[in-house]
């Protein structure tokens, strides 16, 4: 456990505050490197979660630390400037940007900033802007931002596909198909917000997963409507964890607080609620927590998908039995 250090007569978040400051003083911690976790200071520190919060609360207010969307709490200024180049010829006249500019590149380009800044700032002026482009060139390729989510959603569909020889077992091939698709919804968190259950997307990469979930649920005996409804229930617990991937950015961005920082300022509501004796249950649980609760999606999307496979499971070889016997599957 690290020892805060300063006058004797500090806080102790003002102490925890004075050490990270010299961390960043002396070269430790840079410009754009993450500080430590309210729940890592409170670990290292050995105070409350509360204390922690205070600390970099401190650092905040002096400008030091400041907290970025999609990163978290992070040194204050810029980064580093590179190495100067050793000076060279510029490169001869090449073609006009508008010259240069095909659908693949656009779509790319707004990729990146959708990965970087969320769909909601996505607009067409700004991929023409990022492109070096008139802001009405990137129109003779896609004719409105809606059109451009479509391709932008296809083509990160399509990053991952799926090898003649995969797994045989329905279900290896089910949780292979889900945590591809977890994966793509990982490195672009936007794609959950393109499209729902009830209107779907209708691009043909997207298809190309559930095609791979409806091959391995295929042949077991199971009438069209069962099977896609399991189809469905699989893509929706995909999806549906993945939607708070950006949903957290967006929350980042407007609080300017991480999700820690978020829930240690909440600690007196939920003292409250704990203290209130009308809901002992979640009391109970959520008191057995040394520095509270973490919230993993990751291990969340494992849970989940190993317990559907697993009540699944029943249905769909049953369903393969029957259709042995030559008795309808439902």
């Amino acid at each position: 456990m690290t020892k805060a250090t300063g006058p004797a007569g500090d806080p102790p978040y003002l102490r925890i505050a004075a050490a990270i400051r010299r961390r960043i003083a002396d070269g430790e911690l840079t410009p754009g490197d993450r500080v430590p976790s309210t729940r890592r200071i409170a670990g290292e520190w050995g105070v409350a979660l509360a204390t922690a919060t205070k600390a970099l609360a401190a650092l905040r207010l002096e400008g030091l630390v400041e907290a970025r969307p999609r990163i978290g709490t992070v040194v204050a200024g810029p980064a580093p400037a590179a190495p100067a180049l050793p000076a060279r010829r510029p490169p001869a006249p090449s073609a006009r940007p508008e010259q240069e500019l095909s659908l693949e590149r656009i779509v790319r380009t707004a990729i990146g900033i959708a990965d970087a800044e969320g769909l909601s700032a996505l607009t067409m002026r700004g991929v023409a802007a990022r492109l070096g482009v008139a802001a009405m060139a990137t129109y003779r390729y896609v004719p409105s931002k809606e059109d451009l989510v479509l391709h932008m959603a296809d083509a990160a569909f399509g990053e991952a596909s799926y090898d003649a020889d995969a797994p045989g077992d329905w279900r290896a091939r089910v949780e292979l198909g889900a945590r591809t698709l977890w994966g793509l919804y990982r490195r672009h968190p936007w794609l959950a917000q393109t499209g729902t259950l009830t209107r779907p997307l209708l691009v043909p990469n997207l298809l190309v997963h559930g095609e791979w979930v409806l091959g391995a649920l295929d042949g077991h005996g199971l009438d069209p409507t069962t099977l896609f409804d399991i189809h469905v229930l699989l893509y929706s617990h995909v999806q549906g964890l993945a939607a708070h991937l950006e949903m957290e950015a967006h929350a980042q961005a407007a609080t300017g607080q991480t999700e820690d920082e978020w829930m240690d300022s909440r600690t007196p509501v939920l003292r409250e609620l704990m203290e209130s004796g009308r809901f002992p249950a979640f009391a109970k649980v959520v008191g057995a927590f040394e520095q509270g609760y973490d919230l993993r999606l990751d291990a969340l999307f494992e849970l989940g998908l190993a317990t559907l496979l697993d009540g699944l499971t029943p249905l769909v070889e049953g369903g393969r039995a029957v259709a042995r016997s030559g008795r309808p599957g439902r």
